[in-house]
């Protein structure tokens, strides 16, 4: 990447200055390359000459022109910029030539992550199967799949996971809630007479404490397998993961395999790595107190985050001392002990394997009565998890390296992101008690409070659709769920999101249907010019002098490998959003300000394969980010 070839260059140049001074710098000098924010100063820019001033004990400018000198008999930089300036105080200055770059392909990217490219398996979505998944679960499914697609694109082997947690207190709820309560409601969907049957369980065991005894019953059930409690949870949890499955493909959100937590079970994971922990100094059965009887795995340097706030419905939470347990006094596992048989097992380091069947198409699903796939192994793994888990996820990572697999734990990254809430109007709009005045409710499974996907969903197309004025092309359902897909990605990782419905179904400002819509307007643009954009960049008269927002757009575009790379090193889809609606604000405003069809043929030829190379990198945008390309809307 040209930014990496600046940066070792001036890191060359300026060894060689401080070398041929004599002089021992009292540190090191850290070389960076940064965007200038005045476009008038080139695309990029180094201070470099200031920091070495004092230890060389010269002006900056004078240093700064050395520096420039060197460059300028560097062939390939001297060829990759069309001028080099220095300016006041001590700035290198670098002015791209774009003929040049032009003629480059300046989509190819680096994986920082690796020299070679790794097998990389990414868990995500890894909804408990006892009801209709809500708008926080779409937050992490659309988080996953988005660095799938990116990881992919820097040209990774990615297989993708979704964990079925069919053992958990979640579905033993929702089996007591059928045998013991009644919902009289009628439901289009199964997932959704579940939402209700599971908050209204957990109402009645306020009501009937003594049910929960029913549910540690149906717990063990569970677990034991081959009975008629087993075969209910197991109908259960299949027709609600394959309503999850459904629902997110309308996302464009896809799996390579579905892993069923029974099946660590059954398989003999755990017994395996039961094995190997119980060889290392860390992995004990407490004898007195409160956790007799338990299997622990002592904790060293991890430490659980303060203020865990909502109802974490997607990992067993329990308090500091319960994540520690692994296997409770009566024998029943926590799911920190199956993680860590499921994390040995993803990097290839036990014997047992799974078996798989096909769960629907291009999917595969464990099963004991499966076939054998070439499936896990992987050299790293991604998990993407709410921030609410960072401590479990710690475990695993101590589990690995005390049980001897230190580089594993290395390459195990965990995608924390925040969790997603209810902004005050959207929760009264739920029944929700807004009187103390919060800036967010949390969205509670066990009281039956969420914005459930699929009605998100409906309520966005039916706004779409209300504002088309066309309905030829792309389905209006299409639009809701990318535009969607875009809201939930544009934010911080770390960022609470408080989800107002208003504001999530609007259609203009920074969203994916503006995107969508630029992309459209390229697409015509280029169709009415009667041919599908300039291919040959020699033919895009570069020498002519560029309008200010001819010079924006180039500059955008020529960032954009820089963009990619950043977000793969930080695993972050909001940076791919932040620069493609920088980008497309700024063709916008080009396309406005511009004439691009009846320009004179010199800028009618630049303008036209402007217009191109944006379609083409605003179309390799929309595809990471997982939404369409549309040719009309």
């Amino acid at each position: 990447m040209i930014k990496e070839q600046l940066t070792r260059a001036l890191t060359d140049a300026v060894e060689q200055i401080v070398s041929e001074s004599g002089l021992t710098p009292a540190r090191q000098v850290n070389v960076v390359v940064e965007h200038p924010a005045n476009e008038a100063n080139g695309e990029f820019s180094s201070n470099v000459a200031m920091q070495l001033a004092k230890q060389l004990k010269r002006a900056p400018l004078a240093i700064a022109s050395e520096v420039k000198e060197k460059l300028l008999g560097d062939g390939v930089v001297s060829k990759l910029f069309a001028k080099i300036d220095v300016a006041p105080p001590g700035f290198i200055n670098f002015y791209v030539n774009w003929e040049q770059w032009a003629k480059l392909d300046a989509s190819g990217t680096i994986s920082p992550w690796a020299k070679m490219r790794q097998k990389v398996l990414i868990e995500h979505t890894s909804i408990n199967p006892n009801k209709s998944a809500h708008i926080g679960h779409l937050r992490n499914s659309c988080i996953g799949d988005t660095l799938a697609r990116l990881l992919k694109q820097a040209g990774h082997k990615v297989e993708v996971h979704n964990y079925i947690d069919d053992l958990g207190n979640q579905l033993a709820d929702t089996v007591v809630g059928m045998l013991h309560t009644e919902t009289a409601q009628t439901h289009a969907r199964f997932g959704d007479y579940c939402w209700e049957t599971y908050a209204k369980v957990n109402q009645t065991y306020k009501e009937k404490p003594e049910l929960l005894e029913e549910r540690a019953r149906v717990l063990a059930y569970l677990e034991e397998g081959g009975n008629n409690i087993a075969w209910m949870g197991l109908l259960i949890a299949e027709r609600i993961v394959r309503e999850h499955v459904e629902e997110m493909r309308q996302f464009g959100i896809d799996y390579d395999v579905l892993v069923w937590e029974s099946s660590i079970v059954s398989g003999g994971f755990w017994q395996r790595a039961f094995e190997l922990l119980k060889q290392t100094d860390v992995f004990r059965m407490e004898q007195h107190g409160k956790l007799a009887g338990c299997w622990v795995l002592a904790q060293h340097a991890a430490s659980r985050s303060e203020g865990e706030a909502g109802e974490a419905e997607e990992r067993e939470q329990g308090d500091h001392q319960a994540d520690k347990v692994l296997v409770r006094s009566n024998g029943i596992l926590t799911y920190t002990a199956k993680d860590i048989a499921y994390h040995l097992w993803k990097f290839g380091l036990l014997d047992n394997d799974f078996r798989y069947r096909k769960f629907g198409d291009r999917l595969w699903s464990t099963h004991a009565s499966g076939a054998k796939k070439k499936i896990g192994k992987a050299d790293a793994v991604i998990n993407v998890i709410d921030q609410r888990q960072h401590y479990p996820q710690e475990m695993v990572k101590q589990a690995l390296v005390a049980m001897g697999y230190k580089s594993q734990a290395e390459q195990l990254r965990h995608v924390s992101y925040g969790v997603v809430s209810l902004s005050p109007s959207t929760a009264a709009g739920l029944g929700v008690d807004i009187s103390d005045g919060k800036h967010a409710y949390p969205m509670s499974g066990r009281q039956g409070i969420g914005i459930k996907v699929s009605e998100l969903l409906t309520r966005m197309e039916a706004i779409i659709d209300a504002k088309r004025s066309r309905k030829a092309g792309i389905k209006s359902r299409t639009i809701a769920a990318a535009s969607i897909r875009y809201y939930l990605l544009r934010f911080h990782l770390q960022t609470e999101i408080v989800f107002d419905l208003e504001q999530a179904t609007e259609i203009s400002g920074n969203t994916g249907v503006y995107l969508l819509y630029a992309y459209a307007r390229a697409c015509s643009i280029l169709e009415k010019a009667g041919h599908v954009g300039i291919q040959n960049p020699a033919e895009a008269h570069f020498g002519q002098q560029l309008e200010k927002q001819e010079h924006a757009v180039l500059r955008q575009l020529y960032y954009w490998p820089e963009a990619l790379q950043a977000a793969e090193s930080e695993l972050a889809p909001n940076i791919v959003c932040n620069y493609t609606y920088e980008l497309t604000t700024l063709f916008n405003h080009f396309y406005a300000t511009c004439s691009i069809l009846k320009a004179a043929p010199a800028q009618r030829q630049l303008r036209l394969w402007l217009t191109q190379r944006y379609k083409q990198t605003l179309g390799e945008a929309l595809h990471i980010l997982g939404m369409p390309t549309p040719t009309s809307m």
